[in-house]
């Protein structure tokens, strides 16, 4: 047996070269390593820019999908705001008027919501415009006819009448049809819809009251003989109550409706004489009585300042005269406040009766 003497020398060469094999051999090792981990995480970065491109393209095609159905949402809205119109105003709207023109403040609102939406989708901008200015449109409407609901309430109440009663008759009115929802959801546009048919069913309920109360004088060159009220009874002397006024005349002379309504008794009865009836809604009702004659008929329709009878003094009467009554819910009222309205008043008055007759008229 031999043995081989390495030397000192030798041996730390040989260590060292072991260890710097060793060393290289890690050092590759974790290079490798890091270098599949990078690579795992830059295709998990890849599969994620992937799935969100993926996300943006179904994005986009979603919104180009859409931008037809909003622009059916808004040409609905559109002619739903031209119908509003139509059925309170009588008139075809100017679309101008209705969808406006683009605001400062509107140009605004368009580029923050347009901020929203991708870049390629470019048809949607000028949609959401038009959105913004309908917007703009409904709330400057719904302002404007709150303003002439007031107006209307508080000449209702300057006759002595509750502008709740009169509505509540109005919007007992028949209505219905099946529940089809609006598809537009209760986005700010379709609030603001909502508070504008609120508001102009309002206005409509009470300018319909308005028009129902009669304003108009019973017949020419009125002059009061007897008043409302209690009064010493011309034949016998004793307190009565007397439920009208009574104007004197020539016989024979136009007696006038004094608002538009239905003719609702024409005949005799007792203590009145012969007698025309007209029925405005809403509980009123005048009478005219002691008449000599008739110039209509139960069940026609009547105009203020349509003749309805000729003057005379039939019933208990002591000379020719008219009595008017204005009777609410069946109860005599005092007439003095319909007739002796102010100009304002009446003013008011026409211009719902205007719109309307333009409302009857339009088709």
């Amino acid at each position: 047996m031999k043995f081989l003497k390495i030397g000192t020398k030798t041996q730390l060469l040989a260590a060292g070269a072991v260890t710097t094999a060793f060393c290289g051999w890690l050092g590759a090792t974790l290079f490798l390593m890091t270098t599949q981990a990078s690579v795992a995480m830059e295709r998990a970065a890849l599969d994620r820019e992937s799935k969100t491109v993926a996300s943006k393209s179904r994005e986009v095609k979603a919104y180009r999908a859409s931008v037809g159905e909003v622009a059916e949402d808004l040409e609905a809205r559109q002619e739903y705001l031209e119908d509003l119109f139509k059925t309170h105003f009588g008139a075809q709207p100017d679309p101008a008027a209705v969808v406006g023109k683009a605001q400062a403040a509107d140009k605004n609102a368009d580029a923050a919501k347009a901020a929203k939406i991708s870049a390629a989708v470019p048809e949607a901008r000028p949609l959401m415009g038009v959105e913004a200015r309908q917007i703009a449109f409904a709330r400057m409407l719904t302002s404007a006819v709150e303003q002439r609901a007031k107006r209307a309430e508080a000449a209702i109440r300057s006759f002595g009448l509750d502008p709740r009663t009169l509505m509540r008759r109005n919007a007992a009115t028949g209505q219905g049809g099946p529940f089809v929802p609006w598809r537009g959801g209760d986005d700010e546009l379709s609030s603001e819809l909502s508070g504008l048919s609120a508001a102009l069913a309002r206005m409509d309920m009470l300018e319909r009251g308005l028009v129902s109360i009669p304003s108009g004088k019973p017949t020419a060159g009125v002059m009061l003989t007897s008043s409302y009220g209690v009064r010493r009874d011309p034949f016998n002397g004793h307190p009565a109550f007397h439920a009208g006024l009574d104007f004197s005349g020539a016989y024979g002379q136009p007696i006038l409706a004094a608002a538009r309504g239905k003719v609702s008794y024409v005949g005799q009865r007792q203590g009145y004489g012969n007698v025309v009836e007209v029925d405005h809604g809403n509980g009123i009702l005048t009478r005219y009585a002691h008449l000599s004659g008739f110039s209509t008929r139960a069940g026609e329709t009547v105009f203020r300042g349509t003749q309805i009878a000729r003057m005379g003094s039939t019933g208990r009467s002591t000379g020719t005269h008219l009595h008017f009554e204005v009777r609410v819910n069946g109860a005599a009222i005092n007439p003095r406040r319909f007739l002796e309205a102010d100009r304002d008043v009446l003013q008011i008055q026409q211009i719902a009766k205007q719109r309307f007759a333009d409302v009857g008229n339009r088709g």
